[in-house]
């Protein structure tokens, strides 16, 4: 009875002990926020993936009636805001908003970062851009993924295959189709998506892997065709564009759009932020700002973030590894 009731006291004290330790986290949540929450974004502004992360600061601002204010950190493919956002305090008033590269896709380019992607919080994906292939009409007379697969494997390395640089998301959707589809492109790196699609209009290069964010506007004025999109399956927005994956299975590359926390951040002030933005997601004002955008809102929990970004390492690190793709 005497060691019953000292195993009973011992138990008790535990869990004293664990509700003490929570309970300051479950408190700083129910509080939070008290003061103005910043956003790095890794990328220079004017982009997706700026205006995605300004259209839910923007939203959280009045929900939570605190300003909530993006800073533009760029540089090294994200790499140099990703860093700012790993070290600064585990609190909930510093986050990250980043498409794939400094999350999921440089860990595998690089031979060493600063810190470790794999070891941010994850909140949520905002949004998805689907990548698409689109060539310019006059260079490529094909309509279709097999007709123009069939094409390239007739003229190997002689079609150019635009890119927004080595190791961009443009870059290795291009690595990716040559692999899937066992083709050879030459491949043109330019520096940003706006000088490559300036030279794919103008004829000098024949196609491009690109969000549709940026090409699509494009499409719609006759400058370029658009052949296929890069999502798993067709969109609803363009239900008579066929997906690269009806003809190559299991393509999948879309540009997408996450917010994480530093390591450390407490899961409490985590689920409160993904909650927030869940809700501004399911907003009608947000959902028609981002189809503007050609994003689809995603949102979800904090573990179905972390495992669809998991897979996103897994899909690139394959690419990266069968392309031989190496940055310094």
């Amino acid at each position: 009875m005497l060691m019953a009731k000292a195993s009973l006291a011992k138990t008790l004290g535990v869990f004293a002990a664990a509700i003490m330790f929570v309970a300051p986290f479950a408190a700083a949540a129910q509080d939070f926020p008290n003061r103005s929450v910043k956003i790095i974004v890794p990328f220079p502004a004017g982009g997706t993936a700026d205006a995605m992360p300004r259209l839910v600061a923007d939203w959280l601002t009045k929900k939570w009636g605190q300003p909530v204010v993006i800073e533009n950190r760029t540089g090294a493919a994200g790499n140099i805001g990703a860093e700012a956002a790993y070290n600064a305090e585990p609190d909930g008033y510093t986050l990250l908003s980043a498409p794939p590269p400094p999350l999921v896709i440089n860990q595998s380019l690089y031979p060493k970062l600063s810190f470790d992607p794999t070891k941010f919080v994850p909140i949520a994906i905002i949004a998805r851009v689907p990548n698409a292939l689109s060539v310019n009409p006059k260079k490529v007379p094909q309509n279709t993924v097999p007709e123009f697969v069939a094409y390239v494997k007739a003229n190997p390395a002689k079609v150019t295959s635009a890119t927004q640089g080595n190791g961009t998301t443009s870059h290795l959707t291009s690595e990716m189709f040559q692999m899937y589809a066992g083709v050879q492109f030459q491949h043109i790196p330019y520096r940003g998506s706006a000088p490559a699609l300036q030279d794919l209009v103008g004829g000098n290069v024949d196609v491009m892997f690109d969000n549709l964010g940026s090409s699509l506007p494009l499409v719609k004025g006759g400058q370029l065709k658009l052949l296929a999109v890069a999502t798993p399956k067709r969109m609803a927005a363009l239900p008579d564009v066929p997906t690269i994956a009806e003809t190559l299975p299991g393509f999948e590359s879309v540009a997408w759009f996450g917010v994480v926390a530093p390591p450390g951040t407490p899961k409490a002030i985590v689920n409160k932020i993904n909650a927030d933005i869940n809700e501004a997601l399911r907003s009608p004002e947000i959902k028609d700002k981002l189809a503007n955008l050609s994003g689809e809102a995603v949102g979800g929990t904090p573990e179905e973030t972390a495992a669809y970004m998991r897979e996103e390492v897994d899909r690139w690190a394959k690419v990266i590894k069968s392309a031989g793709v190496k940055l310094q």
